[in-house]
């Protein structure tokens, strides 16, 4: 079981102060905390992208290039890298580059984003998210598996006799994770293939990413990945604690209410009790994320935003001593117990280079066949 925190990089004022961070001490400061997850002993670091304020991590690789160079063992991921507006061709270079950089401690999560002049922006129609979704990512699996390419689609020019460079580190390609908010047909994708589901998890409730994940667990099966049980799902989640639980919910209300995301909306106290936003004690935290296995299963990664809504960096850090040392060791005993031996844990560039060396070679993704559409099962 994996555990980490993702970055949305927002730029948003401290209610308390009224200050807001400049772009500068914003991507400081998710350097540091980085560094900081690692020390703490957490397993995953990721960064989100956008194009847009009030957010600054426009280039995900850039930011997670410099935190490799600082780092030692932490695997660093995306949260999310928009497989809808960047060019497949960009993103095989620029992933297998930054395994190289990072000794192979990389993967990334894939998705639509939730930015729609982001389409337009970068020449795309927002009209076209799912299909582009499909066919990009279908591209991307071929640079990353096949020396020489030749392709052509709807939405990109075609490739004669092209090669990625640099191939990816070992002949191993970063696992990928496909996030989706509400969309069963990335669900459909990422069973296809047999690669991971991440549900989003934080805005909400909770019956309605089991349905997703149920989804993608039946088809991970259909196409004879293996059981339902033994597919890969992540999840995120959100919390701020302090060791009186009055005391957590005191000091965060304010930057609950004015965060862009979810302020000026639901009551903090109706928000916690409908989504897994958890403002209390450790054991609150523990209590309520351990939990999560009765809804979604046995699963592999679980992410939690923390650095967001104004929420100085001295008050993050102080929230990753307490997530590293009082709530995670604690969550990895629970939700190990009665885990199921046949269950994989997350696939890291050591056990896909392990699963390589021991087959006769890596296994083709089908050349030309895509995922069932919804109407077709």
């Amino acid at each position: 079981m994996q555990f980490g925190i993702f970055t949305v990089g927002d730029l948003t004022a401290n209610p308390t102060t009224g200050r807001t961070p400049t772009e500068h001490e914003r991507i400081t400061a998710m350097v540091a905390i980085a560094r900081k997850a690692e020390e703490v002993g957490l397993d995953v670091f990721a960064a989100g992208e956008h194009h847009n304020p009030p957010f600054v991590p426009s280039s995900p690789t850039t930011l997670l290039g410099y935190i490799a160079a600082q780092t030692e063992r932490i695997i660093l991921s995306t949260a999310t890298t928009l497989i809808t507006t960047n060019d497949p061709v960009k993103i095989a270079e620029d992933f297998a580059m930054l395994q190289h950089l990072s000794g192979g401690r990389v993967d990334l999560m894939l998705g639509r984003g939730n930015t729609g002049p982001v389409y337009p922006w970068f020449g795309q129609d927002v009209r076209q998210g799912i299909p582009l979704a499909l066919e990009n990512y279908a591209l991307l699996r071929r640079l990353w598996r096949e020396d020489v390419v030749d392709w052509e689609g709807q939405f990109r020019t075609p490739l004669q006799g092209f090669q990625s460079t640099p191939r990816p580190l070992d002949g191993v390609p970063p696992f990928v994770w496909h996030a989706s908010i509400r969309s069963p047909e990335i669900a459909e994708q990422a069973a296809f293939y047999g690669d991971g589901f991440f549900a989003n998890n934080i805005f909400w409730p909770r019956e309605h990413y089991a349905k997703l994940i149920g989804l993608y667990r039946s088809r991970f099966e259909h196409y004879g990945h293996g059981a339902a049980d033994q597919a890969v799902v992540g999840l995120g989640g959100q919390f701020f604690a302090r060791t009186n639980s009055q005391d957590a919910v005191t000091e965060f209300r304010p930057y609950f209410d004015n965060a862009p995301v979810y302020g000026h909306g639901p009551s903090l106290e109706d928000f916690t009790e409908q989504t897994p936003l958890t403002v209390g004690s450790p054991q609150q935290i523990i209590d309520r994320y351990a939990g999560m296995r009765d809804y979604f299963g046995d699963y592999q990664r679980q992410l939690f935003l923390i650095d967001h809504a104004g929420l100085p960096l001295k008050t993050v850090l102080e929230q990753l001593d307490i997530l590293g040392g009082q709530i995670v060791p604690v969550l990895r005993r629970e939700l190990a117990a009665n885990r199921p031996a046949h269950v994989p844990d997350a696939p890291t560039h050591a056990s896909l280079k392990a699963a390589a060396l021991k087959s006769a070679s890596l296994t083709a993704a089908p050349a030309h066949p895509e995922p069932a559409t919804l109407a077709e099962r």
